[in-house]
Protein backbone atom coordinates (compact mmCIF):
# COMPACT_ATOMS: atom_id res chain seq x y z
CA UNK A 1 0.00 0.00 0.00
CA UNK A 2 1.48 3.31 -1.11
CA UNK A 3 1.17 6.36 1.14
CA UNK A 4 0.66 9.97 0.04
CA UNK A 5 0.18 13.38 1.59
CA UNK A 6 -2.96 13.93 -0.50
CA UNK A 7 -5.05 11.74 -2.79
CA UNK A 8 -7.22 13.49 -5.40
CA UNK A 9 -10.14 11.40 -6.64
CA UNK A 10 -11.40 12.48 -10.09
CA UNK A 11 -9.19 14.32 -12.59
CA UNK A 12 -11.60 16.49 -14.55
CA UNK A 13 -11.61 20.28 -14.36
CA UNK A 14 -11.30 20.55 -10.58
CA UNK A 15 -9.19 17.46 -9.98
CA UNK A 16 -6.58 18.28 -12.62
CA UNK A 17 -6.27 21.80 -11.21
CA UNK A 18 -6.01 20.54 -7.63
CA UNK A 19 -3.41 17.87 -8.34
CA UNK A 20 -1.33 20.37 -10.32
CA UNK A 21 -1.45 22.97 -7.56
CA UNK A 22 -0.61 20.38 -4.90
CA UNK A 23 2.33 18.99 -6.85
CA UNK A 24 3.59 22.49 -7.57
CA UNK A 25 3.76 23.04 -3.80
CA UNK A 26 5.88 19.95 -3.33
CA UNK A 27 3.15 17.74 -1.91
CA UNK A 28 3.40 13.98 -2.39
CA UNK A 29 0.11 13.71 -4.27
CA UNK A 30 -1.71 10.92 -6.07
CA UNK A 31 -4.37 11.63 -8.72
CA UNK A 32 -6.89 8.86 -9.43
CA UNK A 33 -9.44 8.56 -12.23
CA UNK A 34 -11.57 5.68 -13.47
CA UNK A 35 -11.00 6.82 -17.07
CA UNK A 36 -8.10 8.46 -18.90
CA UNK A 37 -8.62 12.25 -18.73
CA UNK A 38 -9.49 14.19 -20.72
CA UNK A 39 -12.43 11.99 -21.68
CA UNK A 40 -16.06 12.33 -22.80
CA UNK A 41 -17.81 10.53 -19.94
CA UNK A 42 -18.27 13.37 -17.45
CA UNK A 43 -18.73 17.15 -17.47
CA UNK A 44 -15.60 18.70 -18.94
CA UNK A 45 -15.45 18.04 -22.66
CA UNK A 46 -16.94 19.36 -25.88
CA UNK A 47 -14.10 21.59 -27.20
CA UNK A 48 -15.08 24.87 -25.53
CA UNK A 49 -16.26 26.37 -22.24
CA UNK A 50 -17.29 29.99 -21.66
CA UNK A 51 -15.23 32.17 -19.34
CA UNK A 52 -16.24 35.62 -18.11
CA UNK A 53 -15.26 37.94 -15.26
CA UNK A 54 -18.55 39.63 -14.28
CA UNK A 55 -20.40 36.66 -12.81
CA UNK A 56 -24.17 37.00 -12.91
CA UNK A 57 -24.55 34.09 -10.49
CA UNK A 58 -23.22 36.33 -7.72
CA UNK A 59 -20.45 38.71 -6.71
CA UNK A 60 -18.81 36.03 -4.54
CA UNK A 61 -17.64 34.21 -7.68
CA UNK A 62 -15.85 37.13 -9.33
CA UNK A 63 -12.52 36.83 -7.50
CA UNK A 64 -12.33 33.17 -8.53
CA UNK A 65 -12.84 34.08 -12.19
CA UNK A 66 -10.23 36.84 -12.07
CA UNK A 67 -7.66 34.62 -10.36
CA UNK A 68 -8.42 31.81 -12.81
CA UNK A 69 -7.58 34.05 -15.76
CA UNK A 70 -4.28 34.90 -14.09
CA UNK A 71 -3.46 31.22 -13.58
CA UNK A 72 -4.41 30.28 -17.16
CA UNK A 73 -2.00 32.94 -18.43
CA UNK A 74 0.73 31.68 -16.06
CA UNK A 75 0.27 28.14 -17.37
CA UNK A 76 0.30 29.36 -20.98
CA UNK A 77 3.61 31.15 -20.38
CA UNK A 78 5.13 28.07 -18.75
CA UNK A 79 3.98 25.56 -21.36
CA UNK A 80 3.53 27.53 -24.56
CA UNK A 81 0.00 26.13 -24.86
CA UNK A 82 -3.00 28.27 -25.89
CA UNK A 83 -5.83 27.69 -23.40
CA UNK A 84 -7.77 30.95 -22.96
CA UNK A 85 -9.15 32.81 -25.98
CA UNK A 86 -10.49 36.29 -25.18
CA UNK A 87 -12.80 36.72 -28.16
CA UNK A 88 -15.33 38.78 -26.17
CA UNK A 89 -18.53 37.73 -24.48
CA UNK A 90 -22.06 38.96 -25.08
CA UNK A 91 -25.01 38.54 -22.73
CA UNK A 92 -28.46 39.40 -24.13
CA UNK A 93 -31.64 39.89 -22.13
CA UNK A 94 -34.78 41.97 -21.90
CA UNK A 95 -37.21 43.07 -19.17
CA UNK A 96 -39.72 40.58 -20.60
CA UNK A 97 -37.35 37.63 -20.68
CA UNK A 98 -38.83 34.45 -19.23
CA UNK A 99 -35.47 32.70 -19.03
CA UNK A 100 -32.37 33.40 -16.99
CA UNK A 101 -29.04 31.68 -16.44
CA UNK A 102 -28.81 29.59 -13.28
CA UNK A 103 -30.22 32.31 -11.01
CA UNK A 104 -32.91 35.03 -11.20
CA UNK A 105 -31.65 38.49 -12.16
CA UNK A 106 -28.59 37.12 -13.95
CA UNK A 107 -28.29 39.99 -16.45
CA UNK A 108 -28.73 42.81 -13.94
CA UNK A 109 -26.35 41.16 -11.49
CA UNK A 110 -23.77 40.89 -14.26
CA UNK A 111 -24.05 44.63 -14.89
CA UNK A 112 -23.92 45.51 -11.20
CA UNK A 113 -20.91 43.32 -10.56
CA UNK A 114 -19.04 44.67 -13.59
CA UNK A 115 -19.51 48.23 -12.38
CA UNK A 116 -18.61 47.42 -8.78
CA UNK A 117 -15.50 45.42 -9.70
CA UNK A 118 -14.38 47.80 -12.50
CA UNK A 119 -14.59 45.11 -15.14
CA UNK A 120 -14.30 46.61 -18.63
CA UNK A 121 -17.62 46.29 -20.44
CA UNK A 122 -20.12 47.97 -22.73
CA UNK A 123 -23.90 48.24 -22.58
CA UNK A 124 -25.66 47.94 -25.94
CA UNK A 125 -29.24 48.72 -26.87
CA UNK A 126 -31.15 46.79 -29.53
CA UNK A 127 -30.01 49.07 -32.35
CA UNK A 128 -26.37 48.79 -31.33
CA UNK A 129 -26.68 45.00 -31.03
CA UNK A 130 -28.08 44.71 -34.55
CA UNK A 131 -25.34 46.90 -35.99
CA UNK A 132 -22.44 45.25 -34.21
CA UNK A 133 -23.70 41.66 -34.15
CA UNK A 134 -26.04 41.12 -37.13
CA UNK A 135 -25.78 37.35 -36.67
CA UNK A 136 -28.41 37.55 -33.88
CA UNK A 137 -32.09 38.26 -34.58
CA UNK A 138 -32.64 40.88 -31.90
CA UNK A 139 -36.00 42.01 -30.53
CA UNK A 140 -36.60 45.72 -29.90
CA UNK A 141 -36.87 45.18 -26.14
CA UNK A 142 -33.51 43.42 -25.83
CA UNK A 143 -30.23 44.86 -24.69
CA UNK A 144 -26.72 43.53 -24.32
CA UNK A 145 -23.70 43.43 -22.06
CA UNK A 146 -20.37 42.99 -23.84
CA UNK A 147 -17.18 42.06 -21.99
CA UNK A 148 -14.03 42.11 -24.16
CA UNK A 149 -11.95 39.92 -21.83
CA UNK A 150 -14.56 37.16 -21.82
CA UNK A 151 -14.14 34.27 -24.21
CA UNK A 152 -13.66 30.55 -24.20
CA UNK A 153 -11.37 27.87 -22.82
CA UNK A 154 -10.33 24.59 -24.44
CA UNK A 155 -11.36 22.16 -21.67
CA UNK A 156 -9.62 19.04 -22.94
CA UNK A 157 -6.35 20.90 -23.45
CA UNK A 158 -6.70 22.61 -20.06
CA UNK A 159 -7.03 19.26 -18.30
CA UNK A 160 -4.27 17.60 -20.31
CA UNK A 161 -1.86 20.49 -19.70
CA UNK A 162 -2.43 20.64 -15.95
CA UNK A 163 -2.00 16.89 -15.58
CA UNK A 164 1.25 17.08 -17.56
CA UNK A 165 2.44 19.86 -15.26
CA UNK A 166 1.40 17.87 -12.21
CA UNK A 167 3.54 14.94 -13.38
CA UNK A 168 6.40 17.34 -14.13
CA UNK A 169 6.25 18.50 -10.50
CA UNK A 170 6.25 14.95 -9.17
CA UNK A 171 2.60 13.90 -8.90
CA UNK A 172 1.64 10.25 -9.32
CA UNK A 173 -1.25 9.83 -11.76
CA UNK A 174 -3.22 6.59 -11.92
CA UNK A 175 -5.88 6.38 -14.64
CA UNK A 176 -8.34 3.72 -15.75
CA UNK A 177 -8.62 2.72 -12.11
CA UNK A 178 -12.08 2.88 -10.57
CA UNK A 179 -12.40 3.66 -6.86
CA UNK A 180 -14.69 1.26 -5.02
CA UNK A 181 -14.67 2.88 -1.56
CA UNK A 182 -12.85 5.17 0.81
CA UNK A 183 -12.56 4.91 4.57
CA UNK A 184 -11.39 7.57 7.00
CA UNK A 185 -9.40 5.95 9.82
CA UNK A 186 -8.28 8.54 12.33
CA UNK A 187 -5.41 10.54 10.85
CA UNK A 188 -5.43 8.67 7.51
CA UNK A 189 -7.77 7.91 4.63
CA UNK A 190 -7.73 4.56 2.85
CA UNK A 191 -8.84 4.51 -0.78
CA UNK A 192 -9.56 1.19 -2.45
CA UNK A 193 -9.75 0.75 -6.19
CA UNK A 194 -10.43 -2.25 -8.39
CA UNK A 195 -6.70 -2.91 -8.53
CA UNK A 196 -5.08 -1.42 -5.46
CA UNK A 197 -5.20 0.30 -2.09
CA UNK A 198 -3.78 3.73 -1.29
CA UNK A 199 -3.39 5.67 1.96
CA UNK A 200 -3.32 9.43 2.31
CA UNK A 201 -3.28 12.01 5.05
CA UNK A 202 -5.97 13.88 3.11
CA UNK A 203 -8.48 12.90 0.44
CA UNK A 204 -9.91 15.40 -2.04
CA UNK A 205 -13.01 14.20 -3.90
CA UNK A 206 -13.53 16.00 -7.22
CA UNK A 207 -15.59 13.31 -8.92
CA UNK A 208 -18.26 15.40 -10.67
CA UNK A 209 -21.44 13.39 -11.35
CA UNK A 210 -19.97 10.40 -9.46
CA UNK A 211 -19.72 12.51 -6.29
CA UNK A 212 -23.25 11.81 -4.94
CA UNK A 213 -22.58 8.07 -4.95
CA UNK A 214 -19.21 8.51 -3.21
CA UNK A 215 -20.30 10.79 -0.36
CA UNK A 216 -23.64 9.03 0.16
CA UNK A 217 -26.77 10.19 2.00
CA UNK A 218 -27.76 12.51 3.49
CA UNK A 219 -25.12 14.70 1.82
CA UNK A 220 -25.76 13.37 -1.67
CA UNK A 221 -29.26 14.81 -1.41
CA UNK A 222 -27.78 18.26 -2.07
CA UNK A 223 -26.62 17.19 -5.54
CA UNK A 224 -28.64 16.39 -8.64
CA UNK A 225 -27.23 15.21 -11.95
CA UNK A 226 -28.76 16.38 -15.25
CA UNK A 227 -28.07 15.31 -18.82
CA UNK A 228 -27.13 18.14 -21.20
CA UNK A 229 -26.59 18.13 -24.98
CA UNK A 230 -24.09 20.17 -27.01
CA UNK A 231 -24.83 20.85 -30.71
CA UNK A 232 -22.90 22.26 -33.67
CA UNK A 233 -25.01 23.83 -36.44
CA UNK A 234 -23.93 24.50 -40.00
CA UNK A 235 -23.32 28.03 -41.33
CA UNK A 236 -24.98 29.12 -44.58
CA UNK A 237 -22.38 29.75 -47.28
CA UNK A 238 -23.58 33.31 -47.88
CA UNK A 239 -22.74 34.20 -44.25
CA UNK A 240 -19.02 33.93 -45.03
CA UNK A 241 -16.84 34.44 -41.95
CA UNK A 242 -19.50 36.22 -39.88
CA UNK A 243 -19.22 33.54 -37.17
CA UNK A 244 -15.42 33.53 -36.99
CA UNK A 245 -13.67 34.33 -33.68
CA UNK A 246 -13.21 38.08 -33.55
CA UNK A 247 -16.45 38.72 -35.39
CA UNK A 248 -18.73 36.52 -33.32
CA UNK A 249 -18.42 36.37 -29.52
CA UNK A 250 -19.25 33.72 -27.00
CA UNK A 251 -22.77 34.48 -25.86
CA UNK A 252 -25.44 33.82 -23.25
CA UNK A 253 -28.96 34.73 -24.35
CA UNK A 254 -31.82 34.95 -21.88
CA UNK A 255 -34.54 34.36 -24.45
CA UNK A 256 -37.76 36.36 -24.16
CA UNK A 257 -40.12 33.46 -24.86
CA UNK A 258 -38.47 30.31 -23.47
CA UNK A 259 -38.04 28.76 -20.03
CA UNK A 260 -34.35 28.21 -20.70
CA UNK A 261 -31.93 30.42 -22.57
CA UNK A 262 -29.15 29.44 -24.95
CA UNK A 263 -25.41 29.90 -25.03
CA UNK A 264 -22.80 29.41 -27.70
CA UNK A 265 -19.43 30.04 -29.30
CA UNK A 266 -17.86 31.27 -32.52
CA UNK A 267 -16.88 28.78 -35.22
CA UNK A 268 -13.56 27.88 -33.61
CA UNK A 269 -12.79 25.20 -36.21
CA UNK A 270 -13.63 27.36 -39.21
CA UNK A 271 -16.93 27.71 -41.11
CA UNK A 272 -17.09 23.99 -41.89
CA UNK A 273 -17.00 23.10 -38.19
CA UNK A 274 -20.27 24.83 -37.38
CA UNK A 275 -21.38 26.99 -34.48
CA UNK A 276 -21.74 25.34 -31.09
CA UNK A 277 -25.06 26.20 -29.40
CA UNK A 278 -26.72 24.62 -26.38
CA UNK A 279 -29.51 25.14 -23.93
CA UNK A 280 -29.97 23.62 -20.46
CA UNK A 281 -32.47 21.33 -18.84
CA UNK A 282 -32.80 21.08 -15.06
CA UNK A 283 -35.88 18.90 -14.80
CA UNK A 284 -35.03 15.26 -15.54
CA UNK A 285 -32.25 13.85 -13.36
CA UNK A 286 -29.93 11.01 -14.28
CA UNK A 287 -26.79 9.21 -13.13
CA UNK A 288 -23.47 8.52 -14.84
CA UNK A 289 -24.49 4.87 -15.18
CA UNK A 290 -27.95 5.46 -16.66
CA UNK A 291 -27.47 8.66 -18.70
CA UNK A 292 -28.43 8.38 -22.36
CA UNK A 293 -25.25 9.31 -24.23
CA UNK A 294 -26.85 9.12 -27.68
CA UNK A 295 -28.48 12.16 -29.32
CA UNK A 296 -31.38 11.36 -31.61
CA UNK A 297 -32.29 13.00 -34.90
CA UNK A 298 -35.51 14.12 -33.21
CA UNK A 299 -33.53 15.96 -30.51
CA UNK A 300 -31.44 17.73 -33.14
CA UNK A 301 -34.51 18.80 -35.12
CA UNK A 302 -36.29 20.00 -31.99
CA UNK A 303 -33.26 21.99 -30.85
CA UNK A 304 -32.95 23.67 -34.25
CA UNK A 305 -36.64 24.45 -34.53
CA UNK A 306 -37.03 25.85 -31.01
CA UNK A 307 -33.66 27.39 -30.15
CA UNK A 308 -31.72 28.08 -33.34
CA UNK A 309 -33.88 28.88 -36.37
CA UNK A 310 -35.87 31.70 -34.67
CA UNK A 311 -32.71 33.49 -33.52
CA UNK A 312 -29.93 32.77 -36.07
CA UNK A 313 -31.11 33.17 -39.68
CA UNK A 314 -27.67 32.22 -41.04
CA UNK A 315 -27.53 28.77 -39.44
CA UNK A 316 -29.06 25.62 -40.90
CA UNK A 317 -30.41 22.51 -39.21
CA UNK A 318 -27.52 20.34 -40.34
CA UNK A 319 -24.92 19.34 -37.74
CA UNK A 320 -21.41 19.06 -39.23
CA UNK A 321 -20.26 17.44 -35.99
CA UNK A 322 -22.11 14.85 -33.99
CA UNK A 323 -23.79 16.34 -30.89
CA UNK A 324 -22.41 15.14 -27.57
CA UNK A 325 -23.83 14.81 -24.09
CA UNK A 326 -22.38 15.91 -20.78
CA UNK A 327 -23.67 16.15 -17.22
CA UNK A 328 -24.30 18.94 -14.75
CA UNK A 329 -23.91 18.15 -11.06
CA UNK A 330 -26.09 20.87 -9.59
CA UNK A 331 -27.15 22.20 -6.21
CA UNK A 332 -30.16 24.30 -5.30
CA UNK A 333 -29.55 27.84 -6.52
CA UNK A 334 -26.58 26.70 -8.66
CA UNK A 335 -24.31 27.03 -5.63
CA UNK A 336 -20.84 25.51 -5.36
CA UNK A 337 -19.92 22.96 -2.70
CA UNK A 338 -16.33 23.25 -1.43
CA UNK A 339 -15.96 22.03 2.14
CA UNK A 340 -14.62 19.41 4.51
CA UNK A 341 -16.90 16.38 4.74
CA UNK A 342 -19.08 16.81 7.85
CA UNK A 343 -18.19 13.33 9.11
CA UNK A 344 -14.58 13.06 7.96
CA UNK A 345 -12.17 15.80 8.99
CA UNK A 346 -9.55 14.71 6.46
CA UNK A 347 -11.88 14.38 3.43
CA UNK A 348 -12.41 17.52 1.34
CA UNK A 349 -15.42 17.60 -1.00
CA UNK A 350 -15.25 19.75 -4.13
CA UNK A 351 -18.28 20.19 -6.40
CA UNK A 352 -18.13 23.70 -7.89
CA UNK A 353 -20.29 22.84 -10.83
CA UNK A 354 -24.00 23.58 -11.44
CA UNK A 355 -23.17 24.40 -15.06
CA UNK A 356 -20.82 27.32 -14.45
CA UNK A 357 -17.79 25.83 -12.76
CA UNK A 358 -15.13 25.26 -15.41
CA UNK A 359 -14.08 28.89 -15.72
CA UNK A 360 -13.27 28.95 -11.98
CA UNK A 361 -11.36 25.67 -11.85
CA UNK A 362 -7.74 26.96 -11.68
CA UNK A 363 -8.50 29.24 -8.73
CA UNK A 364 -10.51 26.53 -7.00
CA UNK A 365 -7.67 24.06 -7.49
CA UNK A 366 -5.35 26.59 -5.88
CA UNK A 367 -7.71 27.09 -2.94
CA UNK A 368 -8.09 23.33 -2.50
CA UNK A 369 -4.32 22.89 -2.38
CA UNK A 370 -3.90 25.74 0.09
CA UNK A 371 -6.71 24.50 2.32
CA UNK A 372 -5.69 20.85 2.59
CA UNK A 373 -2.05 21.82 3.15
CA UNK A 374 -2.99 24.27 5.89
CA UNK A 375 -2.03 27.41 3.97
CA UNK A 376 -3.94 30.68 4.01
CA UNK A 377 -5.92 31.50 0.88
CA UNK A 378 -6.89 34.96 -0.35
CA UNK A 379 -10.13 33.56 -1.76
CA UNK A 380 -13.13 32.98 0.49
CA UNK A 381 -14.93 29.63 0.24
CA UNK A 382 -17.10 30.08 3.34
CA UNK A 383 -20.17 30.66 1.15
CA UNK A 384 -19.76 27.21 -0.40
CA UNK A 385 -20.05 25.03 2.70
CA UNK A 386 -22.39 22.12 3.40
CA UNK A 387 -24.08 24.37 5.92
CA UNK A 388 -24.92 26.94 3.25
CA UNK A 389 -26.79 24.30 1.26
CA UNK A 390 -29.13 23.33 4.07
Amino acid sequence: MKKFDVIVLGLGAMGSSAVYQLAKRGSNVLGLDQFSPPHTKGSTHGETRITRLAIGEGEEYVDFAVRSHEIWREIERETGKALLFSVGGLIISSPDSKSSSHVPGFFLTTLDVAKKKNIVHEELDAAALRTRFPQFRIDDSERGYFEPEAGYLSPEECIRTQLDLAKKYGASIQTNEKVTEFRSDGPEVTVKTESGTYIGKRLVITAGPWLPELIGPPYSGHLKVYRQVLYWFDIRKEAGDMFAPGRFPVFIWNLPDKQYGIYGFPAVDGPDGGVKIATEQLEETTTPETVDREVSAHEIARMYENFVAPYFPDLTGRCPKAPVTCMYTATEGARFLIDWHPEHRNVFVVSPCSGHGFKHSPAIGEVVAQTVLGEQSKLDISNFSFECLT
